[in-house]
């Protein structure tokens, strides 16, 4: 017997995935190690896993944070690693195949904006690998937070030194006697989130396999609707309540199809201060968070909290059904609260075409040209010179050929690209030498310390 009740096709996998990086930003750091392994949907590990390493550009300035955590240097990268657009060809043809399920530890939040950024700079579709073909991606950490809320029985949950709850994988993971050599080496970490699976698999299979359906936007949208709206479990890294997790209630649409508004039936909508809200409440204090249908929300129906898990999160039904029925009474409240929520600032405008992904989709007929620059070569893209509709393509392909092929630089693109880089280190510069000299009096390890000088110097960073 199986472990899943869902119609699936045979060929559908897991392909459980982690990504090491140069530092925290999916637009602008970069993929330093990539690991995975694929497994049937019982969780067999299908073939041999995946690890290797990405050469960075010369470009690219690192997090001394970032390296003193996973020890990867840039130079170790440039002498095992390979190029990132070989990186983004093995991504779309032979890792995230169709049928594929991507799921990660936190995944959907981090690793999978460094795909969606690295396959933009190399001219792929930055989001079919996660939707085509029968292709989805899931995220295990929101399941481990929503299983230790409502049924953590049979699993040893880590506590941090201030006596609050802790889901990190390098705690978790050894607690339970799960297999992790070396946190935060890629290949071990996938171990780990694959450990971890199988127990959440083993103690609440029909958690975990009600979960995994959220992968799909119609089942989340049967629990989080407006045209039926009713009040549900939902554990979220945003909340700061017992266990992350609280019951929540759709009030309005989001910022974009396919989000919505909900509420916090934690919070009375009464005890708002009404006068502040009419002047100047801070929209980051209301009980208002958005869900999207297509990030795979820990959410369940209202009926999983029992006695036990309402004692652990510190919240009754009676708590839930009063605040409820006080929003269909103050429904001017709720508006005004909606109505603040929506006069947030939205993220400012990227400058850098490497960080203007989500400034609009791609025509048509430049998909037939980045096939174009994907399929040339070092010496074919030297005369490629596409008329490309959307004007950020132009620039990135400036980039990619400067960083993949540099021999096949014009001179006056190589006086673009020179420029570019000069404009770049002026500005990250400073702040890259002050932190070392920082790490360096904390005593971190000189070793990396030394690369990333080293690296800056090497590309002739430094005076």
């Amino acid at each position: 017997m199986v472990w899943y009740d869902w119609e699936v096709s045979k060929e559908k996998t897991f392909f459980w995935y982690d990504v090491e990086t140069s530092g925290l930003s999916g637009r602008y750091d970069r993929a330093m190690q990539f690991a995975g392994q694929r497994t049937t949907l019982d969780l067999k590990e299908i073939g041999e896993p995946i690890n290797f390493l990405i050469k960075l550009p010369e470009d690219i300035l690192p997090s001394p944070e970032a390296l003193l955590v996973t020890g990867i240097t840039p130079q170790m990268t440039q002498g095992e690693g390979i190029a990132e657009h070989e990186f983004a060809q093995q991504l779309s043809e032979e890792i995230f195949t169709p049928g594929t399920i991507a799921v990660g530890y936190n995944s959907v939040r981090f690793d999978d904006e460094f795909i969606r950024h690295t396959l933009w700079r190399n001219f792929y579709d930055p989001y079919e690998w996660s939707w085509s073909e029968d292709r989805s991606r899931w995220d295990l950490l929101d399941m481990v937070r929503l299983t230790r809320a409502l049924r953590p029985d049979g699993i040893k949950w880590p506590v941090g030194p201030d006596g609050k709850e802790n889901n990190k994988l390098d705690q978790l993971a050894p607690l339970n006697k799960i297999k992790q050599e070396h946190a935060h080496d890629a290949m071990s970490d996938v171990e780990a989130t694959l450990g971890i699976a199988r127990m959440l698999r083993d103690r609440q299979p029909k958690l975990f396999d009600y979960l995994l359906k959220m992968r799909d936007k119609k089942e989340v949208n049967k629990l989080v609707n407006l045209a039926n709206p009713q009040p549900f479990i939902y554990a979220s890294g945003r909340y700061t309540c017992p266990g992350k997790t609280t019951a929540a209630f759709p009030i309005a649409e989001g910022h974009i199809k396919g989000a919505t508004l909900v509420y916090d039936l934690r919070v009375d909508p009464t005890t708002i201060d009404l006068e502040k809200l009419d002047k100047d409440y801070p929209w980051k204090d209301l009980p208002i968070k958005e869900i999207q249908d297509n990030r795979c929300p820990a959410i369940a129906p209202l009926g999983v909290l029992d006695g036990p898990s309402q004692k652990r999160l510190d919240l009754s039904l009676e708590t839930i059904n009063a605040n409820r029925e006080k929003i269909d009474q103050n429904k001017g409240i709720i508006d005004q609260m909606v109505n603040i929520w929506r006069t947030r600032p939205d993220f400012p405008p990227a400058a850098d075409v490497e960080g203007q992904l989500y400034d609009g989709f791609l025509d048509d007929a430049d998909k037939f040209k980045q096939k174009a620059v994907r399929e040339a070569n070092e010496q074919t893209i030297a005369d490629l010179h596409p008329s490309f509709v959307d004007d950020r393509l132009p620039e990135l392909l400036l980039r990619y050929k400067a960083r993949e092929f540099p021999k096949s630089l014009s001179k006056e693109e190589q006086k673009l690209w020179q420029t570019y880089k000069s404009e770049k280190f002026a500005r990250e510069l400073p702040g890259l030498q002050q932190r070392l000299a920082e790490l360096a009096k904390e005593g971190k390890d000189d070793y990396i310390l030394t690369e990333i000088q080293l690296w800056a110097e090497s590309n002739m960073l430094i005076e």
